[in-house]
């Protein structure tokens, strides 16, 4: 007995029903699937980048202003510091507020100190030279025939060379409280004074005058003014019963 198989042949790119039931129920499935994985990431990355960038805007914004504000007080603190009429280097980053620019240190400057007046410094003049000035000098007659003469020693200032007849002293002058003119020659003993009206040279190791009644003629003419006009004198007589 014979069996007959029927084989339908369908054209090219045709679906059995079968299969296009299967293929009909995977699809929504294979979308449901593939809409979260495309769209939820695309949400998430586009506020990050936003946020990223912005952030840096900010930062950039804080840093300028912070330069800004840095290099104010700098300058400011330089102005305050510098003379008035000196030169001043402002940094660049006061003039132009958005731009970011590092300070700078300004250079010093130099101050040339005021050049004093000169002022003129005489040497100190002991008491003793003052005496020195004031010693008549050359020949001197005194009584009896003798004379002294006096001259200073060029060689040191206030020193004198005292000399005459059989003598010769080398003296300094010496203060004393009487208001007297006094020569010393400490090693040989022998002093000159000289007053006002006359001079006298004296040997205090025999105790003798060697000299008396010496006389310059500045001291000449104020003897005879004494003689005219004489002092008064220190003991009053007045009112003793005379």
């Amino acid at each position: 007995m014979l069996s007959w198989v029927v084989v339908l042949t369908l054209p090219a790119g045709a679906q059995s029903p079968s299969q296009a039931q299967a293929k009909s129920n995977s699809k929504p499935q294979a979308k449901a699937h593939s809409k979260p994985s495309t769209a939820a990431p695309q949400n998430k990355l586009l506020p990050r980048a936003v946020s990223a960038d912005t952030t840096a805007q900010l930062q950039a914004m804080a840093a300028a202003q912070a330069a800004a504000q840095a290099a104010a007080r700098s300058a400011a603190l330089l102005v305050s510091n510098t003379p008035a009429g000196a030169d001043i280097a402002v940094p660049a980053a006061v003039a132009q507020p958005d731009a970011v620019v590092h300070p700078q240190p300004a250079h010093a400057i130099e101050l040339t100190p005021a050049t004093p007046p000169e002022t003129k410094v005489l040497p100190a003049v002991a008491p003793e030279l003052l005496i020195a000035q004031q010693i008549h000098q050359g020949h001197l007659p005194c009584e009896l025939g003798a004379s002294v003469r006096i001259e200073a020693d060029a060689t040191q200032p206030g020193f004198f060379h005292v000399h005459g007849k059989g003598f010769r002293y080398r003296m300094f002058p010496v203060q004393t409280s009487t208001g007297a003119l006094r020569l010393e020659d400490k090693k040989a003993g022998a002093v000159w004074l000289q007053l006002a009206n006359k001079s006298m040279l004296m040997d205090q190791k025999r105790g003798r005058r060697l000299a008396d009644e010496c006389a310059h003629p500045d001291q000449l003419a104020y003897a005879e003014t004494m003689k005219t006009n004489p002092p008064p004198s220190l003991i009053d007589t007045k009112g003793l019963g005379r």
